[in-house]
């Protein structure tokens, strides 16, 4: 068998495995959560997210909104010394984040077996 032979079987068989791969691999929700924070912020995002009163009152002020709430629970750190604490039926969890302005911020959120309630919004102040 000549060379160019071998490399025209090499890619028929190249693109037909492509394509077979991404026919099964297109109809699921794949994620590739291996790593304990992406695992625990998912967990957390996936859940019924609700806001205790103390949160809802740092909230309204004008430092810190909903979005900079997500972008924590999407990119930020989960804190797993002073995490996974049981507290009131469920686990208590310290996430390290940023706001938009670049502001960093500290979320305490309790995960329950069927939701997450974020219970506080701590704004670190950066020493000058």
């Amino acid at each position: 068998m000549k060379l160019y032979q071998r490399v025209a079987y090499y890619l028929i068989g190249l693109v037909m495995g492509s394509f077979f791969v991404a026919a099964v691999l297109s109809g699921k929700d794949t994620r590739c959560n291996y790593f304990p924070n992406a695992r625990v912020l998912n967990d957390i995002r996936n859940k019924p997210f609700q806001y205790d009163i103390e949160a809802s009152r740092r909230l309204s002020e004008d430092w810190v909104d909903t979005a900079d709430i997500k972008n924590t629970l999407t990119y930020g750190d989960v804190d797993f010394d002073k995490s996974n604490i049981k507290e009131e039926g469920g686990k208590l969890y310290i996430i390290y984040g940023q706001t938009k302005k670049g502001k960093e911020i500290t979320l305490e959120v309790i995960n329950y077996p069927e939701k997450a309630i974020l219970r506080n919004i701590i704004r670190k102040e950066r020493p000058n």
